[in-house]
């Protein structure tokens, strides 16, 4: 794997880019340094199948951590990590981040699009999805929809989270007085990272449903 000199990014973008740009080269090198740790443990569990030790309450809990884990990093390494201009993701990959996220949320996400996509709208799309479950973390059905250039995520929910403070940093990552903590970073990171794509994120919530677009 490969990443862009810093030097040649502090040449290109503002003060804020800059530091998003940072921000997902320290999101790719740990997620790209955690993968191996994980097939190893993914390979020695399977050597414990074959010997014949895959019955048990423990192997069962450490099967489901493992799958847990492996979402989550499949999801973090494009949400936190750097995208490059000429990077795609197809519609099988696509899928399957979506299903890595029903794996480890209780969002059940439906797609309507098509194609392949760039890295930078897939991180945009996923960055979205955090937000909502920040706001839906007891569950909610989740619609993805693109029409040409323009993305939608709507999702419905028996109640939402009202955080009016933090979802203003979406119209401004700047705005307000309360520190955001590390668990809402997809709240800074999301309007910066459009705003690279040329990009502006727009979005509303009631208390049952939240929408955000781009």
């Amino acid at each position: 794997m490969q990443y862009a000199p810093l030097t040649a990014a502090a040449n290109t973008y503002p003060d804020d880019a800059f530091a998003a740009h940072v921000v997902a080269l320290v999101g790719s090198r740990l997620c790209h340094d955690l993968v191996s740790p994980l097939g190893a443990i993914g390979n020695g569990v399977e050597l414990l199948q074959m010997a014949g030790c895959s019955d048990g309450d423990e192997m069962r809990l450490i099967e489901d951590a493992l799958k847990a884990a492996r979402a989550r990093i499949n999801c973090f390494r494009i949400a936190f990590g750097a995208a490059g201009a000429s990077q795609r993701v197809s519609a099988a990959e696509f899928a399957a981040l979506v299903a890595d996220i029903q794996t480890s949320s209780r969002l059940r996400i439906g797609l309507d699009i098509e194609g392949d996509h760039s890295r930078g709208v897939v991180k945009l799309v996923l960055l979205s999805l955090m937000c909502m479950e920040t706001a839906m973390p007891w569950g909610a059905r989740v619609m993805i929809s693109q029409k040409g250039r323009d993305w939608r995520i709507s999702a419905q929910a028996e109640r939402t989270r009202q955080d009016p403070a933090l979802w203003a940093r979406l119209d401004c990552p700047r705005s307000g007085k309360a520190e955001t903590g590390a668990s809402e970073v997809q709240f800074l990171l999301l309007p910066l990272t459009a705003a690279e794509l040329d990009r502006r994120v727009i979005w509303s919530m009631t208390e049952t449903s939240v929408e955000i677009g781009f």
